[in-house]
């Protein structure tokens, strides 16, 4: 029921920045839990890219911790993902994901298209 719009993404040369953006619509009556970013490159699996959770707070893969930050605007069920000092390596589709819940109810995942993410080297 939520849908998840990314944007952002683009081509950038190795050492840049690129900042992501993704927001939530049909959100009315839920609670966002959770909301962060995955990622995925050519012939690898989906990883774990960055998490702003309520209960959990912040988590960043290692691969990406002290160069990306994210960041959740809870009023507009929207996330960010600041992306510096860019490498070669982020090569991916970026993908956004929400937890969400109606009160009483188990939660439940969504998933953005995704934003492709090019490095130059």
């Amino acid at each position: 029921q939520v849908g998840l719009v990314e944007s952002g993404g683009g081509l950038v040369q190795a050492g840049g920045s690129l900042g992501l953006s993704c927001v939530a619509s049909g959100a009315s009556g839920q609670n966002v839990n959770a909301m962060g970013w995955y990622r995925q490159a050519p012939g690898k699996q989906r990883e774990l890219v960055a998490l702003d959770s309520t209960a959990g707070g912040t988590t960043y893969s290692d691969s990406v911790k002290g160069r990306f930050t994210i960041s959740r605007d809870s009023a507009k069920n929207t996330v960010y993902l600041q992306m510096n000092s860019l490498k070669a390596e982020d090569t991916a589709v970026y993908y956004c994901y929400a937890d969400t819940n109606y009160p009483g109810e188990w939660p439940r995942t969504s998933w953005g298209q995704g934003t492709q993410v090019t490095v130059s080297s």
